[in-house]
């Protein structure tokens, strides 16, 4: 499993087209998820709209083990692919 994660992982950077912000947010709360489980801080201030983005996607995948975020991440990936082509 972790090295399907990492092959994903890399394929993921050398997509034709880059994913919709919707996609990246699913990406970047899986990712984290599966790389350091739930979300341990608190939510960032008001004004970093970023951050707080992030770390909405990454706490709405609390709850799943890493091995479980590990391959919904891989089956987005592969999902992407066969969306914008590698």
């Amino acid at each position: 499993m972790a090295e399907n994660f990492e092959k994903a992982a890399e394929e993921v950077k050398v997509l034709k087209q880059k994913p919709d912000t919707a996609e990246m947010t699913d990406l970047y709360g899986l990712y984290k998820q599966a790389k350091e489980g739930d979300v341990k801080t608190q939510r960032p201030g008001m004004l970093d709209f970023a951050g707080k983005t992030k770390w909405d996607a990454w706490n709405a995948k609390k709850g799943l083990s890493q091995d479980e975020a590990k391959a919904a991440y891989v089956e987005l990936v592969e999902k992407l692919k066969v969306k914008y082509g590698i």
